[in-house]
């Protein structure tokens, strides 16, 4: 039995914290800490707020963070938080780039030119198939088109393959995985400009709906959870300071990410 002040944590990474909670007695006492892999080494945990849940219940989440030498993200109850919102928008940006004619690895090395640790196809293989087409299929249900699941990559997920890449034959594409894609007729690989500008601009387009939300309060929010857990590169700052600084905030919303008086300037 729990002490009746107990605050219950789970660690989900995409079900309904508040739907959870709502089959409990007290559901104020109920949030998320959701960790990210490998825990000893990401500092990142993402406080996920119900909709119940009491302000005891978060300091609580914080207190704990804190104790654990983590750094703590708060955002609201939203389908799959921020990082993995955001890595799944990327996924899908690199998906489109594998319909062109381009080539796994292709795409990865591309991306990693970002200066991220990793391509987002060798980030698959990590995560999980399984696990991404969850994730993938639970934004799907909550924002529909923009989140749509490719067909190949549910074939792909349906492979029974450990990821994309067969680490014990050289890293190369598994032929089964290869074959799920169908290129577009007509269609004309793309350059490694216009593969990270896929990928770049549908994170930039989800960062900007999760502000307009209310699922983070601020756009360093975002910067702080990508740094930490998703694997974006210190060097230029966070994602949404990066899309700032090289014109995408602009071009696509007329408007930057971060102000001169988020700064504290002017």
């Amino acid at each position: 039995m729990l002490d009746e002040q107990a605050v219950i944590a789970t660690n989900t990474s995409s079900l309904s914290v508040t739907e959870m909670a709502s089959k409990l007695t007290h559901p104020e006492r109920v949030v998320g800490l959701h960790f990210f892999n490998p825990v000893a080494v990401l500092p990142l945990v993402e406080v996920i707020r119900p909709e119940q849940v009491s302000d005891e219940a978060l300091s609580t989440a914080f207190d704990v963070a804190k104790q654990l030498r983590k750094s703590a993200v708060l955002c609201t109850d939203a389908p799959a938080f921020i990082v993995n919102r955001l890595l799944t928008r990327f996924l899908g940006g690199s998906i489109e780039a594998l319909r062109s004619g381009n080539s796994f690895q292709e795409i990865d090395d591309a991306i990693r030119r970002l200066g991220l640790p990793m391509g987002p196809f060798v980030l698959l293989g990590l995560v999980g198939l399984q696990v991404a087409l969850h994730t993938a299929e639970t934004l799907e249900e909550a924002f529909g088109e923009r989140f749509a699941i490719d067909p190949a990559f549910r074939e792909i997920a349906g492979s029974g393959r450990p990821g994309i890449y067969d680490w014990e034959a050289g890293g190369e594409v598994y032929p089964d995985i290869a074959a799920a894609v169908e290129v577009e007729e007509g269609a004309t690989p793309l350059s490694a400009d216009e593969i990270r500008a896929l990928a770049v601009e549908a994170v930039a387009d989800e960062a900007r709906r999760m502000l307009d939300d209310g699922v983070v309060a601020d756009a360093r929010d975002i910067d702080t959870a990508m740094l930490l857990g998703g694997g974006w590169p210190f060097f230029n700052g966070g994602i949404c300071l990066y899309l700032d600084q090289t014109g995408v905030s602009q071009r696509l919303f007329g408007r930057p990410f971060v102000t001169a008086e988020d700064h504290g300037h002017g």
